[in-house]
């Protein structure tokens, strides 16, 4: 099985969230087990500077606003697996994150740097971007490459199947209808039964309306986007393709997510040997400058600062949870007030909350290893990657009841659980926990059973396998 993952970044080359390390992850999985996989990024600088051993395979010329395309095949550092890259520097080599810029303003070409990703994905299906390698299956992650499958859709060129995953619906990569010539599509497409969205171009709708198969990143999540709440005005869309769509959990790496090898932490432990974690966390208190109480429990949350992860409940229940002797340790960027708000919390509680505005990926495996519980309270959430971490490394998550943290997380026996999107819900949730630890021998049990889970990649890989062929079936013979 030949299978092309098209996507916008990828862990460690380019990470905004969860999609990054699923795309390095999943593919890895998949060729473990046999098939042969290739990824498709664009030419981000990040990407043009660590992919190694890079060659043209074809000199595209002038498209979608570039003068100079080429598309690339080079390796991933450390997993070696081929990956092509669209090289087109007017609209990819610049300052700033894949989708804004260094002020957080959306590029205003951003509807031509991702359908050319979409546009390379589908000549390659169809066997004149690199005739030497043809896919199966063209597997596009989120609305960035979702044009894929319009395209492949669109001109039949190809007999590969698509399949479209959803790692959040609520970004939906959303155009003015005025640009629908750069596309380079037919007219018919413009309609509702196309890619228009309330007088807008959806990329996101693109994925839903023609890929063969669509998953999303876990199964309660699958079930949620298909109703008014959670559909974000696509669940028409989503309802009507039926048992095409379904739900696979992601995993997780469980080579860098390790504390048995886990180098960045001040002591490596497992199930058996706890005694390390307790050293990691008062290496962690001493580190944030946090009271080094033994008593406390050490709350932390590593995550974008925005209301969809319910990151304005934990502040609001902060102040009392503090006076009852939880401490906080916070890692994040996003909404302005969000972050002022936790700086204020941090001056507010000498010792008792810390707050690191940016992202560090070895701060996170030390945030991770130290605490005593990992804090997901969004309202909606996917999937959800670190309440498995937490569950990896016996940091038990207090997660809200929704979307992966729900499939992920056993109320009292891994985690703790809550429902309603309140503060005081989730505060209930953690005074549960902090009632739990003062009980070492239960505490233990429940971290035992936490890293007990298996978390890896290899039944997530497993079931997408079968998943392609499924899709292969439904566009002709393998």
């Amino acid at each position: 099985m030949r299978v092309l993952h098209a996507a916008a970044e990828v862990f460690p080359l380019v990470k905004t969230g969860g999609l990054a390390d699923v795309v390095a992850a999943l593919p890895l999985a998949l060729a473990e087990q046999g098939a042969d996989i290739r990824l498709l990024l664009p030419g981000l600088p990040a990407v043009m500077d660590g992919v190694q051993g890079a060659k043209t395979v074809i000199d595209i010329g002038s498209c979608f606003g570039a003068m100079r395309v080429r598309l690339l095949l080079a390796r991933m550092p450390r997993t070696k697996l081929p990956v092509y890259v669209v090289d087109a520097p007017y609209l990819y080599r610049r300052e700033g994150s894949p989708y804004q810029t260094v002020a957080g303003q959306e590029w205003g070409d951003n509807l031509q740097r991702f359908a050319l990703l979409g546009w390379v994905a589908a000549h390659l299906a169809a066997g004149d971007a690199d005739p030497r390698w043809l896919p199966d299956v063209v597997h596009a992650h989120d609305w960035h490459a979702a044009m894929a499958c319009a395209y492949m859709a669109e001109h039949a060129a190809s007999p590969a199947a698509t399949v479209f995953t959803v790692h959040n619906l609520a970004f939906q990569g959303l155009f003015p209808m005025h640009d629908w010539a750069l596309l380079g599509m037919g007219s018919h497409l413009m309609s509702p039964a196309g890619l228009e969205f309330h007088g807008q171009l959806s990329f996101m709708k693109a994925g839903l309306k023609f890929a063969d198969r669509i998953t999303t990143v876990s199964p309660t999540y699958a079930r949620e986007i298909a109703t008014t709440e959670f559909g974000c005005g696509l669940d028409g869309v989503i309802r009507d393709r039926g048992a095409a769509v379904s739900g696979v959990i992601n995993g997780i790496d469980t080579e860098i997510w390790n504390p048995a090898s886990d180098s960045a932490i001040a002591n490596r432990f497992d199930a058996e040997r706890l005694a390390g974690k307790a050293e990691c966390r008062r290496a962690l208190q001493t580190e944030l400058g946090l009271v080094r109480e033994d008593s406390a429990l050490l709350l932390t949350v590593i995550s974008r600062l925005t209301a969809q992860k319910g990151l304005d409940l934990l502040l609001a229940a902060l102040p009392d949870l503090v006076t009852q002797g939880v401490q906080f340790a916070v890692q994040g960027t996003g909404e302005p007030a969000l972050e002022a708000a936790f700086r204020m919390a941090q001056q507010a509680h000498p010792g008792k909350v810390h707050m690191h505005l940016g992202y560090d990926e070895a701060r996170a495996h030390r945030l991770v290893a130290g605490a005593d519980v990992i804090a997901v309270p969004s309202r909606f959430e996917p999937c959800g990657l670190t309440q498995m971490y937490g569950l990896r490394y016996g940091t038990l998550p207090v997660v809200r009841r929704t979307g992966g943290l729900a499939d992920t997380v056993a109320d009292g026996s891994t985690g703790f659980l809550f429902d309603e999107a309140t503060p005081a819900a989730l505060r209930r949730a953690v005074e549960r926990a902090l009632l739990a630890r003062r009980d070492p021998a239960a505490w233990t049990a429940l971290q035992r059973r936490a890293m007990a889970q298996e978390l890896s990649w290899k039944e997530p890989a497993q079931q997408y396998l079968r998943l392609y062929a499924e899709a292969r079936g439904a566009t002709g013979p393998a």
